[in-house]
């Protein structure tokens, strides 16, 4: 459900979020769940970023076998 001013990328991240919650049962009932859940999300966001940045900048993925 889209918030009143909310952006496509907000309402967007948001579905995916709840989708994430339901599909792994993660309940959060307190604020260490939370962070719990954040410290996940961050640690996967931090690994990724270097790597996309890496693929843009070469025009390839470290990966590629080519010679």
């Amino acid at each position: 459900m889209a918030r009143k001013n909310e952006s496509p990328q907000k309402a967007a991240m948001r579905e995916m979020m709840r989708g994430y919650l339901k599909e792994n049962d993660v309940s959060i009932k307190d604020g260490t769940d939370v962070n719990a859940v954040m410290r996940d999300m961050m640690s996967v966001l931090l690994e990724g970023v270097p790597d996309q940045e890496l693929d843009e900048e070469l025009g390839y993925s470290k990966y590629d076998l080519r010679k």
